[in-house]
This record gives structure tokens, sequence and C-alpha cells, in this order.
């Protein structure tokens, strides 16, 4: 009675966190991927080119591009227009205009293993198999698996100008170009200098110095263990030391079609047959996308 007394009293003073009860403006843009594809380090680039005199920090990310399952509702209400809202949402409608970014599901699985560790949410012996067997049944987080999230954006939106789609390799490859797509994207004018300084701020050692400073003041790192770091390698390509081969070959069986479609090379030598549920993803996924191009 008390707890509920609490959230209405919360909900009537707008101190609640909307989550997907957001009211979505029609100028609003999203910053949008499926967890641990590289949305916090894009978050970090974007509030530093958009907002150059206000320095992104992990005390301050909120304010700048908020993420409304860690905002409240007066608080995202009284922000500036247009606003950069964080997401991890699959396929929303409402999104006015969005900026995606994919991952390779290879370097995604092990990017979440070590968040869900520093997250306590399994142990440090817990076996990579077992934890790749729930990614690929989209029991690691809220918002599907890899390829149902990916899918749902690049199936109804591919093509669409209202969204953007950014491979997180290609960024590390070429930040500069990828954030010159953005400002065009935003329409905002970015010198080159302008460019530079995010890229700067936004740097991995940067963010680490930020992350050993503030990480009792973000919703991503407070509560979580000291001893694991937020912000690890920042690559592309470590799955191929850190994930066993037949691991990496179940991911390519679910979704080889749509890691294809998004330039990922797939090399079927380096696991066995799928399973059952696998294959039948990559079924399914194999119809809808050639309903897209036909």
């Amino acid at each position: 009675m008390i707890g509920s007394l609490i959230a209405g009293g919360k909900r009537l003073l707008g101190l609640h966190r909307p989550r997907r009860e957001l009211v979505i403006l029609p100028d609003d843009v999203f910053l949008t991927s499926f967890p641990k594809s590289g949305n916090t380090w894009t978050r970090f680039l974007l509030a530093n080119l958009v907002f150059p005199d206000q320095p992104a920090t992990f005390g301050n990310i909120e304010d700048l591009i908020p993420d409304p399952a860690a905002t409240t509702k007066r608080r995202l209400d009284h922000m500036p227009r247009p606003r950069i809202i964080k997401s991890h949402e699959c396929f929303d409608p409402r999104y006015p205009r969005v900026i995606y970014i994919v991952r390779d599901p290879r370097d995604v699985v092990v990017s979440q293993y070590h968040y869900h560790r520093k997250c306590k949410k399994i142990d440090d012996n817990f076996p990579m198999e077992n934890f790749v067997t729930r990614f690929l049944a989209g029991e690691t987080c809220p918002h599907g698996s890899w390829g149902e999230n990916v899918a749902t954006w690049l199936v109804t939106r591919e093509h669409d100008p209202r969204l953007l789609l950014l491979r997180y390799e290609d960024m590390l490859a070429n930040t500069p170009e990828a954030l010159l797509k953005v400002a065009s994207f935003l329409n905002i004018s970015a010198s080159p200098k302008r460019i530079a300084d995010a890229i700067e701020r936004s740097s991995v050692t940067q963010m680490r110095q930020l992350e050993k400073t503030q990480s009792e003041k973000c919703e991503l790192t407070k509560d979580t263990r000291q001893d694991l770091s937020f912000v690890r390698s920042a690559s592309a390509g470590g799955w191929r030391n850190d994930l066993p081969l037949n691991l990496a070959g179940r991911i390519e069986a679910a979704w080889a079609p749509l890691m294809s479609r998004l330039g990922y090379e797939v090399d079927a030598r380096s696991g066995p047959a799928a399973g059952n549920a696998e294959t039948h993803q990559r079924l399914v996924l194999n119809e809808i996308l050639n309903h897209v191009e036909h």
C-alpha cells in the first residue's frame, strides 16, 4: 500500500521514469542500438559534438542525452529542444528520426557477458556457452535478441531518410567521417576543430578517467563492481580471442543473413551445425529479408 502511494505520488509530480511511456516530440532524435553495441561511446561523441561548451561526463550525460529509463519525466519535459534521447528499444513507429548503431554480434555477446559480471548478474565462472544460449534466445536483456532488435529497424527503415545507420566498426576506423554524417543528419554545422574536440573528449582514455571518479553518478555504473571497468577495450574483432569458435559458429548460424547484409564476414567453418532454435531464427530472418528485397 505504502509503495503504491509513493509510486502514485512520484507519477503525479513527474518524478517517475517514463521508459516506453515517454511523450515523444516531433523534433526528437533517438540514439538507438542493441545494448553493448557502442551506444555509450556514441552518446559521449554526440554530446560533445552538439554541446561543445559542456564537455560530457558520467555525471552530466543524462542532462545532455537522457535515457527515459534513468531520467525523470519532469526533467525530460523541461529539456531544451530538439532533444537527443538514448534508447535500446526495438522498432517504434513513433520515433521521428533515429541514429541506429549496429555492432558485430560476436563482439556484442562478449561485451555483454563482461557487463553482466560487472553488474553482478553472473559470477566470474559463469559458462560462456550458457550465456551465448541465453543471448541467442533474447534472454540477456529486455530488448529482444540482437537479431530481433537489429532486424526490426533494418527491415522497417532501411533507406529511409529518417534513419542513419552506423556500424560501430566503421566509427572506430574513421570517427571523423562518422561524426560528419551525424552532424549532417542533425543539421549541425561542424568544423574540423569541433569534430576533433568531440573525439578527443570522448576517447577511451578520457572516458576511463571519468569513470574512475564519477562511477557513482551514472546509472550505468553505480552499484556495480568497481574492480571491473565499464569502458573496456573499445575495439572491433576482439571476439576472435575471447569467444570459442564453436560459440561464434552458433551466432553465425542463427543470424548469417542479417550479419552478411550488414557487411560482417561469416565463416561457416567456425562452428558446428545450428540447433533447432538457431536454425529457426535463420529461416525467419531469411524470409523477412527476402520479402523486403522483393
